[in-house]
């Protein structure tokens, strides 16, 4: 297991032993996890280093599961290793799916950029192109690097959600979790809280890797929850973990005002993702539901943000978005009364 120690490791890990494997838990720091088995080998490796691969991978094993490959570069590792190695499973994402005219993830800041897929997204839906310049177009030349090992390595490549459980570094369900915290009790929601941006939980990451393991073969498979929840939903499913009672006011459109209404899940057109695929092929099942797995999530972040501030807890999150302008709602809240 490469990338053991973060967020759909750690629950991977957990559902291999299970399942009877012998599990090295590979990360950059060969930490552990509290609550994997004894017998779980954890080590240190830096995947960029391929000699450090190769010496995890020693004489062979019958499966890697890869939580943290990004890039055509990372594709060529395995190519160098493939009889070493008897199958992998390796995290993709749907951000490298396309509409038909072209609009991914990487052009929804461009004038209507958002995409506007089907309901739900199938695995056939055209993609952006290979390249390294954005997360997506790396993602899918990792993906066809992989996949053009043929019978070499047989790869199923897990295209996923929005990653949801403990041990995140971006939890979404932060945007609500601190409004409570901080005792907010009116919020904003653009789109009139019908956005769906499909999440997946850690467990239902960790069941599909556990059944590719058992079905070795070369294939891309969707990775979602079994529902797609709206924005709406998701707040009033916090609320009820944290206990608390809330007001949402609802706003057609886009944010009313920059700071006002926008959500890591808030988006102008659906994005859900197909499981039909999972089923045919592994026999999926779900083993949870959003709404079941989220007390874990916001009993964790609730934890992680014990006496610090959220910004000190996620630095990265901090950095990159502007979730809690309580001043700009405030000052929109108070013209909309008037």
């Amino acid at each position: 297991m490469i990338g053991a120690t973060g967020q759909t490791g750690r629950a991977t890990v957990r559902a291999l032993v299970e399942d009877g494997w012998t599990v090295t838990a590979a990360s950059r720091g060969g930490g552990r996890d509290e609550r994997w088995s004894g017998d779980v080998q954890a080590v240190r490796l830096d995947r960029e280093v391929d000699a450090e691969l190769a010496g995890v991978l020693g004489d062979g094993v019958d499966l890697v599961v890869d939580m943290v490959a990004f890039t055509a570069a990372h594709a060529r590792q395995y190519a160098a290793l493939t009889d070493r190695i008897g199958s992998a499973v390796v995290l993709s994402s749907g951000a490298v799916y396309a509409d038909a005219q072209g609009r991914s993830f990487d052009t929804q800041d461009d004038p209507d950029g958002f995409p506007r897929y089907p309901v739900p997204i199938p695995e056939n839906q055209p993609t952006v192109a290979p390249g390294d310049s954005t997360y997506g177009t790396r993602k899918i030349a990792l993906e066809r690097g992989l996949l053009a090992l043929g019978d070499r390595l047989p790869v199923t490549l897990l295209r996923a959600g929005a990653i949801h459980g403990p041990y995140c570094r971006g939890p979404r369900e932060l945007y609500f979790v601190q409004r409570n915290l901080d005792g907010r009790r009116t919020r904003v929601l653009a789109h009139g809280g019908r956005s769906r941006f499909h999440p997946v939980g850690v467990r239902t990451l960790a069941e599909l890797v556990r059944l590719a393991a058992a079905r070795p073969g070369s294939r891309v498979l969707n990775a979602g929850d079994p529902e797609a929840p709206t924005v709406a939903d998701i707040g009033a499913s916090v609320d009820a973990v944290m206990g608390v009672e809330t007001e949402t006011v609802l706003v057609e459109g886009g944010p009313p005002e920059p700071g006002v209404g926008l959500t890591m899940w808030s988006a102008a057109h659906p994005v859900v993702y197909d499981m039909a695929a999972a089923e045919r092929e592994l026999g999926y099942r779900p083993v949870t539901t959003y709404a079941e797995s989220l007390e874990e999530t916001v009993r964790w972040l609730v934890d992680h943000l014990r006496e610090r501030d959220w910004r000190e807890a996620f630095p990265k999150m901090a950095a990159n978005y502007d979730l809690f302008n309580y001043s700009a709602e405030d000052a929109w809240l108070a013209r909309r009364e008037k």
